[in-house]
Order: C-alpha cells, then structure tokens, then sequence
C-alpha cells in the first residue's frame, strides 16, 4: 500500500507483520532484513500495547509498513495475542503473522555456543525452556501466515528468504512462493504443499549435465522434456488456480509449494523455475526459491 490509500480522517493504511517464534530460530535476523527492505520494526512489543501503537503509526506522515516482534518472555502477554490479532482483522488492518520455527537439537546448540540460557530456562535445562515457549506460542502458530523453519538456514539464507517474501508491497493477493530442495537434506516443515519429481530422470547420472544445475538451459531442457514434466506442470498450475481464491477468502496470503528431489540440485529446481513461469503467465504472484542449491 501507499501514501494514495490514504483517508479523509487522517490516517492511512498500512501493511503489518506480526513476527513471532521460538527463541533462537532468527527473529532478530529476520527483523533486520525487514527494516533493511523499509519497514519500521517495533521490537519487543506486549500485545496489549499493540493496537495503540498501530494508531499512532496510522497517524504518522512515513510511517506505510510496520513489523511488530513478539516473543514470549512476558508469558502471560500471549493470553491477549488472539484478541489483539481478532481485533485488528476487525479493523481491517491488512496483517500477516510470520512465525520462526527451528528443531530442538539446533535451537540448543545455538544457545549452547552463545552460552546464554533460553529466557523460559529457569534454571533448569535448555529443552525445557524450549517446551515452554512452544506450549505457549503454539496458537499463535497455528494463526501464522508464513512459517519458515531456519533448522538449516544460516543468517544470510534467512535474510534471502525474508527478502523474497517482503521486498514487494504486500497486497491482497495470493504470493506462491515455489521452493526446490532435496530430500536428502529433509522434509521441509514450512511447506504448504510438497510434491516429489524424482520420478523423472536424473541429470546428475549424466556427466556432461551433472555440474551444472536446473537453471541452466541444458539442464532445464533435459528435465522439461522428460515424459510427465509438463503433465506434472499442467496440474500443479490448476491446483494454484484451485485453491487461490479458497486460500484468500480464508485470510491467507502466502503459500509455499516445495518440490523436491535428491539433492536439490537439477530436476527440482528446473520444474521449480518452470511452474513459476506459468504461475507469472497467468497474473500470479510467484517467486522462486531454492533451498538446497549449492549445498553439495
């Protein structure tokens, strides 16, 4: 939105970002890169101040994207989180809930290496701090727009995936997010939907093909051709067209589709690019990510 969504009273609209999620898995991360792309981070905000904050940013004369971190260290301020989100759907704030998840095994190795307790700890040990925080996030996290599991992430991965979901104004419309990656490495746990292409060749058995990676055109051409490419790319372009107008008419505004193969290298990321391709062809809001390429 822009300053031409203006209102006769005042105030204008804004686009908002809740951003919430376990301890450790990259909020400040996270927060960084939205401010980095324009928008004005409010950090640490107790939801029971979140509405005012909002009206004093509806007022402000450069203030048009506001990101608002929540996490649990106030506990009880989670019991008003529902109603502060119920309320400004009411309003008709056009809001979006990103929520950070990570396993257990990497949020303690990170505490570990930066030798501070999780803020749930209690003196007692790290994982159960962990239980904490997830028991008390978990609504929240069923509410959430976007989940991005940063497990396997580094800092500037984050960074990249934040960009790619935020560094266009957000709408309402429906943002496909189209994310290869390769079983190898794991399931990705913040997908809405997962599809597996290993059913097509693999252009990694061919030594002229193997170096190279589905956005290069000999690789993208092997995989295209292979019989079930295009069938496989004409349904997964009708299931978007099917659920699209379903998914906003429930208040979702992202989707993540992962397609996987082995390695994340060729077949997925060339049926990646090409479903994007189409998506864009046909007025969709579709952006390519590639999880695991260059990891081998």
């Amino acid at each position: 939105m822009t300053e031409a969504s203006s209102t006769e009273s005042g105030t204008h609209a804004l686009d908002l970002v809740l951003l919430t999620g376990m301890s450790g898995a990259g909020r400040s991360t996270a927060a960084r890169a939205l401010e980095d792309l324009g928008w004005f981070v409010i950090d640490n905000m107790p939801p029971s101040l979140l509405r005012g904050a909002i009206d004093l940013a509806h007022r402000s004369t450069d203030v048009y994207k506001v990101a608002v971190v929540l996490d649990a260290r106030g506990g009880s301020f989670f019991t008003t989180v529902s109603k502060s989100i119920e309320a400004l759907t009411a309003a008709g704030e056009l809001l979006r809930i990103v929520y950070l998840e990570a396993s257990d095994d990497s949020l303690v190795r990170r505490f570990e290496s930066s030798r501070r307790p999780h803020p749930l700890q209690r003196g007692e040990r790290i994982v159960d701090g962990l239980a904490r925080e997830r028991e008390i996030l978990g609504p929240i996290r069923n509410e959430a727009d976007v989940v991005i599991d940063t497990t396997n992430l580094n800092v500037h991965e984050l960074r990249r995936k934040i960009e790619t979901l935020f560094e266009s104004p957000v709408t309402e419309s429906l943002r496909v997010v189209v994310m290869s990656f390769g079983f190898k490495y794991g399931l990705p746990i913040d997908a809405d939907m997962v599809a597996d292409v290993r059913f097509l060749p693999n252009p990694y058995w061919d030594e002229a093909l193997r170096p190279l990676n589905g956005q290069d055109d000999p690789v993208s051409r092997d995989v295209l051709e292979r019989p079930g490419a295009s069938d496989f790319l004409d349904h997964y372009e009708a299931l978007v067209e099917v659920v699209r107008e379903g998914y906003l008419r429930e208040g979702k505004r992202f989707v993540t589709i992962a397609i996987g193969c082995t390695g994340g290298k060729h077949r997925s990321v060339a049926m990646v690019e090409a479903l994007c391709a189409r998506l864009r062809a046909n007025s969709v809001d579709a952006v390519a990510l590639h999880r695991d390429l260059g990891r081998e």
